[in-house]
């Protein structure tokens, strides 16, 4: 049976030989590389000498972290969450000293005072230094040794690095070549030395904790189809936020227990039967596209950094505009899973799965099967709606896209129901469709939906407050 993105099985698969596509997906960013030039300055470009250099270099950094979040044992939602919250922030520190109107994120992340800084009067490459950064990260990140996949994982990201190094170092000096190496990777290093102590180093390692005793009560998560008894990253509530106003956000408290048939716990459940009763073709094909399970695909985070990434590639925008957006959403996810989490342990709240077949068909299952956590709220709503946030911010209110996340995916094995890439006015209608998609799944409530989709804005907002520009 699948499961939305969160089973045991799902997230601790044995690594697999390296599918034909992410075979042409290396070859091509090779081919990229060595055949064009990133020196010309990106469309509506600005004296910020980062701006220089097209989004592409960051774009292509992106494209192989989802990529790797997808081959890799372990990266569950919140894992995963935390490894784009790490990859974006790097990302926008190891350029932020050529972006002449921005600064850095230290003395505002929590627990972070101080990064590294680039020698004053000296000449730096910004391209190259964020080359190097995100090479360094990643590899802390997807190639530890613990990791089956470490040496394919480390054999990626060492062909990415080098092949942009090829390139760039034919625009400048040895010494200015050798100075943004080393401030990219002093840069990625000191941010991991940070993320050691937030809670979720090594979470790959952990996703279901034996020593936890899930409670019981009435009204409270139980184990669905997926017969995963113990809770996913029960913990991962309790890390610490990269923003530290979102550490004081709190989850209110969902619509209360009650076993009457005529109470508006009753009723939200019953709601949830039955509409996956009646789904209509376009309403399948939306709970499908936005699943997003673990193993098979990037994690719903990595589906909101890709969106990051499909607005800085269909807009062309600047390097430091891409960098800004790949930051702002990592910073959002991550932040989002937590303060989800947090919600759901303090609160376990029982799945539709559950609920409906205590009290209303002991035979239903949901079009898609409920993942090993608990319900209320939903993880793909609050980080939604988060992303979405902080994207409006640094791309506008009234930016369309198509989402062509799944393009190519052949039908899903367990409904046949297609991927069909879907088109947006503004981000705020994707939030709305992500959140709506596990409705529809049969696996939230709508109030699932909606109070994630607000408490995921409260935290993009603080995102936002953060002071980026100048």
């Amino acid at each position: 049976m699948k499961s939305s993105g969160t089973s045991q099985s799902r997230s601790t698969l044995p690594f697999k030989v390296l599918s034909v596509h992410f075979v042409y997906f290396v070859l091509g960013i090779l081919l990229l590389a060595s055949c064009k030039s990133n020196n010309e300055p990106a469309p509506n470009s600005t004296p910020n000498p980062a701006d220089e250099f097209s989004y592409e270099i960051a774009s292509k950094w992106a494209d192989l972290q989802l990529i790797l979040t997808q081959k890799t044992s372990g990266y569950t939602p919140p894992v995963a969450s935390r490894a784009y919250g790490l990859g974006g922030l790097t990302m926008y520190e190891s350029i932020v000293h050529g972006m002449l109107d921005h600064q850095s994120l230290a003395g505002q992340l929590s627990g972070l005072s101080k990064l590294p800084q680039p020698e004053a009067g000296k000449a730096y490459h910004w391209a190259i230094s964020l080359n190097a950064g995100q090479a360094t990260i990643l590899r802390a990140l997807y190639a530890e040794a613990s990791l089956p996949q470490a040496t394919n994982n480390l054999k990626v990201i060492d062909s990415l690095e080098t092949a942009l190094l090829e390139t760039f170092s034919k625009q400048t000096n040895t010494d200015t070549q050798t100075r943004s190496i080393q401030l990219g990777k002093a840069i990625a290093n000191a941010i991991f030395e940070w993320s050691k102590t937030d809670g979720g180093h090594e979470g790959y390692k952990r996703n279901f904790p034996v020593t936890y005793k899930t409670p019981v009560f009435p009204g409270a998560w139980q184990a669905t189809e997926n017969g995963q008894k113990i809770p996913m990253q029960p913990t991962w509530g309790n890390n610490r936020t990269f923003v530290p106003s979102n550490t004081t956000l709190a989850m209110p408290a969902p619509i209360p227990f009650s076993s009457s048939i005529t109470s508006q716990y009753f009723a939200q459940y019953l709601e949830v039967y039955t509409k996956n009763k009646t789904l209509s073709t376009e309403e399948k094909e939306i709970a499908v596209w936005w699943a997003d399970n673990p193993s098979e695909t990037f994690t719903p985070p990595g589906h909101s950094y890709n969106i990051a990434n499909i607005a800085a590639k269909s807009s062309k925008t600047t390097l430091g505009k891409a960098v800004e957006g790949f930051a702002r959403t990592g910073i959002a996810v991550a932040d989002a899973f937590i303060g989800c989490w947090k919600g759901k342990f303090t609160y376990m709240n029982e799945r539709p799965y559950t609920m409906v077949r205590r009290s209303i068909d002991p035979d239903w299952k949901p079009f898609w099967p409920a993942p090993p956590f608990p319900g209320y709220s939903s993880g793909h709503a609050t980080q939604s709606g988060a992303a979405a946030e902080v994207l409006t911010f640094v791309y506008g209110n009234n930016f369309k896209f198509i989402d062509n996340s799944h393009n190519g995916r052949a039908n899903d094995p367990a409904t046949n129901t297609p991927f069909k890439q879907r088109s947006f006015n503004n981000f705020y209608e994707f939030a709305d469709e992500s959140a709506m998609s596990r409705f529809l799944g049969g696996i939230h409530t709508r109030q699932d939906n909606e109070v994630g989709l607000r408490e995921g804005k409260k935290i993009g907002r603080n995102v936002n407050n953060l002071i980026f520009s100048l």
